[in-house]
């Protein structure tokens, strides 16, 4: 889940070590990317050392050093989107007379970091951890992962800050969804989704929040939700 610009600037690191032994320069990388500055090239270093792709090494010059690569440059596949089974406890010796008995499936999915239910932040899109959901919340087709929900842009949804929220991996929504969007390819946020013409509008179920409206090619569908996890 990395963004275009990650995904780009990580590129183009990997191809200048490769041909010259040593990373770019910052203004290199800036001009590389069309950027206006180079914070924005802070940014965007800051988030794949974050994730795990680059390691930044202190008192030397140009000292990026890439630790991996996605698998879409020729990296290893990682843990990713795929869950595992988890069996449900069972007691030990002979099941008591006259009771029927329950299976409970889980499914273990990978937690892909954090998503904005606010004002629009990246989504850091490496495994932290995995939490188990019930089966039925992800019995649909497709790939799914979960998110943990910053902000309370969406609590008339029923999504308060904290929760985790169960996504089924898709690049299209219906009106309505409430999906992950990711704008500009820098900047992830969960909203309502709702097409006006050719205009996304992203709509936040909290009044204080203002609606975003923009054009269709500036969103991306990356997921819709299908569940949600809350811990007391």
């Amino acid at each position: 889940m990395l963004t275009k610009k990650q995904l780009d600037l990580l590129e183009f690191i990997h191809k200048r070590v490769q041909a010259d032994g040593v990373p770019p320069s910052f203004d290199e990388m800036k001009a590389a990317l069309d950027l206006r500055s180079k914070s924005g090239i802070h940014r965007l270093i800051t988030a794949l050392e974050e994730r795990g792709f680059i390691r930044r090494l202190a008192h030397r010059a140009r000292a990026i050093e890439i630790v991996k690569l996605p698998e879409s440059l020729g990296g290893e596949p990682t843990a990713g989107f795929t869950p595992r089974v988890i069996e449900g406890d069972r007691p030990k010796g002979p099941r008591p007379a006259n009771v029927e008995p329950v299976s409970v499936d889980a499914l273990e999915l990978p937690v892909m970091g954090r998503i904005a239910a606010g004002v629009p932040i990246e989504a850091i899109s490496h495994v932290s951890h995995h939490v188990a959901v019930p089966g039925p919340m992800v019995s649909g087709q497709g790939q799914h992962y979960a998110l943990e929900v910053r902000g309370d842009s969406m609590i008339d949804a029923g999504i308060n800050d904290g929760d985790v929220v169960v996504i089924r991996e898709t690049s299209t929504a219906d009106n309505g969804d409430i999906v992950v969007a990711l704008v500009e390819d820098q900047e992830a946020t969960l909203k309502r989704y709702l097409r006006r013409g050719n205009a996304i509008a992203l709509e936040a179920a909290n009044p204080a929040y203002e609606t975003r409206v923009l054009p269709e090619e500036k969103v991306k569908v990356q997921g819709r939700l299908v569940g949600l996890i809350r811990t007391y």
